[in-house]
C-alpha cells in the first residue's frame, strides 16, 4: 500500500473529510487530496512533506515517524529542493531578478527591537492622547464644560426622586408627570423602594398613614392618616404636595 493509500484510508477509518482534516491540520485542501494520490509536488519540498505527513499520521492516528521513513526509503534519499514559492503562492519574484531566500530569523529580530523601539517611546512620551492636549490648550474648553454642568445641573433641579418607606403594608400607584405608571403594587412593611421622573411624580396612596415620604432627599413624614386614600403629587425643587 502506497503512503497517499494509507493516509486516505486512515482519515477514512477515522471518519474524517478531507475538509476536516484540514481544519485540524491547518493543511490546504488541495495538498491533502494531492498526497493521497502520492503527488508530493504541492508540498514545497521534502522537509515539508515530512511536516505535513507527521501531521496528517496524527490526525488520522498512523505513526508519524513510521510514515516518514516509508517516505524517505520511496525517495530513496534523494531530497526534493524546497520551493517557497508554492507553498505560500508568491507567483512572481521581487523586482523581476533572482534573490536569496530572505532570512526570516533576521527579519523577526528586526521586527521585535522596532516594536520594542516604539514601545519605550510610548511610554516615555505617554500616551498621546490628542483629545486631552486639545482639552489643555484651547481657550474654548472651560467654556464647554462650564455649560455641561449647567446643563447637568438643570437636568438634576428637574428631576423628582420619591423614597418610600413601608410601616406596614401599603397600596400605592406611581406615575410620572405625563401619566406614564411607574409602579402599581404593594410597599410592604419594612420595605423601601425609589422611583425617578422629570418635573413631577403622583402617587396614589391607598393608606396615606403606612408609609413615610422622602422626596429629593427632604423626609416628609407621613402624608396622611391610617386607612385614609390620598392622591399626592411632588415637584422638583422644595418639595411638597400638590
Amino acid at each position: 500500500m502506497s503512503i497517499g493509500e494509507a493516509l486516505a484510508e486512515a482519515r477514512e477509518r477515522a471518519g474524517m473529510t478531507v475538509s476536516q482534516l484540514s481544519q485540524r491540520t491547518r493543511i490546504r485542501e488541495t495538498i491533502i487530496e494531492a498526497m493521497e494520490r502520492d503527488d508530493f509536488s504541492l508540498c514545497g519540498g521534502d522537509f515539508y512533506v515530512r511536516g505535513h505527513l507527521r501531521a496528517i499520521s496524527r490526525a488520522v492516528g498512523l505513526d508519524p515517524e513510521g510514515t516518514v521513513r516509508q517516505y524517505d526509503e520511496l525517495r530513496g534519499g534523494s531530497v526534493m529542493p524546497v520551493r517557497a514559492a508554492s507553498v505560500f503562492k508568491a507567483g512572481r519574484s521581487l523586482g523581476g531578478r533572482g534573490r536569496k531566500a530572505p532570512n526570516w530569523t533576521m527579519a523577526l529580530a528586526i521586527a521585535l527591537v522596532v516594536a520594542a523601539v516604539f514601545g519605550i517611546i510610548r511610554l516615555i512620551g505617554g500616551s498621546g492622547d490628542p483629545v486631552r492636549e486639545t482639552a489643555a490648550h484651547s481657550g474654548r474648553a472651560p467654556a464647554a464644560g462650564r455649560a455641561a454642568e449647567h446643563d447637568a445641573a438643570k437636568a438634576k433641579g428637574d428631576l423628582v426622586v420619591l423614597k418610600v418607606t413601608g410601616k406596614r403594608s401599603s397600596w400605592i400607584t406611581v406615575r410620572d408627570g405625563a401619566g406614564r405608571q411607574l409602579f402599581q403594587g404593594t410597599v410592604g412593611r419594612g420595605e423601601t423602594s425609589t422611583w425617578k421622573a422629570r418635573d413631577q411624580v403622583k402617587v396614589v396612596f391607598g393608606d396615606a398613614g403606612a408609609v413615610r415620604l422622602e422626596v429629593n432627599g427632604k423626609d416628609l413624614g407621613t402624608p396622611g392618616k391610617k386607612g385614609e386614600t390620598l392622591r399626592r403629587t411632588y415637584g422638583a425643587g422644595v418639595p411638597g404636595p400638590r
